[in-house]
């Protein structure tokens, strides 16, 4: 293990600090925790059942996207239901598990509307909130809003800024989504010094920018080389600016064979393995710096409630 793990992350909220802890991995489900590999649109009638499964198993956090419109050329729906209305859901019928969000499309939402509603998820669940963000990656949704693809990245940052302001005592700010001044406020605050934000991809900034603003980061799945290349030149980025270790994590698609050593062979984003195979490659995740992994199951063979039960008595022990 790398010596940057002898300092800890910075503590935001209960969500935040309980999925992040500086030089241990552990593992989260993207929502919905459904198999649906020959449709984009999933079935979505077990929803609940099994995000408080996941919760009573000790999956660490459920992270839900932001997906307006079902755009076929793209080939997944998400969880179907708006983000801020299912987190408000989630924050009612569960008590320990973060709710993370990834990725909040930014340039397609007003700030005010952002931080109004992540502000009230946080208090609502307890602190438990951490809210993803990102420019966006599908280009047919943009003039279905009036706004221009191109432009996204300055509205990104912009709403970036905005949202941050909103957390604060007395918010000020004037950009391209309006002006703030002291006469006016916004409630209510995050339950911790801020809302934690964590960046997804590069969403069209420079890694300095991202190094410096965001609370951590949301990367794509790669080989194991590569990723730890992108891992060590963020550690040393972020040295080089004077920034504090931050979090970072990625999503896993997997398929969790019968046969608890097989090994893995690929499928989107991902693999099919038994579990000693996939606690193997955790493990060396967590040796490079990811301190959590979004496991989705779209793809799975197996009963969704049987690969949960042998995660959690296979692999989620090793990361405790």
């Amino acid at each position: 293990m790398r010596d940057e793990t002898s300092m800890p992350f910075e503590r935001i909220n209960r969500g935040y600090n309980a999925t992040f802890q500086n030089g241990r991995l552990s593992i989260g489900l993207v929502v919905p925790i459904a198999q649906y590999g020959q449709s984009p649109v999933p079935d979505m009638a077990d929803h609940l059942d099994r995000i408080q499964l996941a919760e009573r198993l000790g999956f660490k956090a459920v992270w839900l996207r932001d997906v307006p419109f079902n755009v076929p050329s793209f080939g997944d729906a998400g969880q179907l239901f708006d983000p801020f209305a299912y987190l408000g859901y989630l924050a009612a019928k569960t008590t320990d598990i973060a709710l993370g969000v990834a990725s909040i499309i930014l340039p397609l939402r007003h700030p005010a509307h952002v931080a109004k509603a992540a502000a009230t998820a946080d208090v609502l669940s307890g602190g438990r909130l951490i809210l993803g963000v990102a420019s966006g990656d599908r280009p047919e949704e943009y003039p279905a809003m009036n706004s221009d693809f191109d432009a996204r990245s300055e509205a990104f940052r912009d709403s970036f800024d905005y949202i941050r302001a909103m957390g604060t005592g007395t918010p000020q700010i004037e950009n391209g989504f309006g002006k703030v001044d002291a006469s006016i406020d916004m409630l209510p605050k995050p339950v911790g010094p801020k809302l934690p934000m964590l960046i997804t991809g590069s969403s069209r900034q420079s890694p300095d920018w991202i190094a410096r603003n965001g609370d951590g980061w949301m990367i794509y799945p790669r080989p194991g080389v590569a990723q730890d290349r992108v891992l060590q030149d963020w550690r040393a980025r972020s040295a080089d600016l004077g920034q504090a270790p931050k979090p970072v994590l990625q999503p896993l698609y997997i398929d969790l064979a019968e046969d608890p050593d097989e090994p893995p062979s690929p499928i989107h984003l991902g693999f099919r393995s038994g579990h000693r195979t996939l606690v193997q490659y955790l493990r060396q995740l967590e040796h490079i710096g990811v301190s959590h992994v979004a496991l989705n199951l779209r793809f799975s063979a197996s009963p969704v409630e049987q690969t949960l039960d042998d995660l959690a008595e296979h692999v989620l022990p090793v990361f405790k």
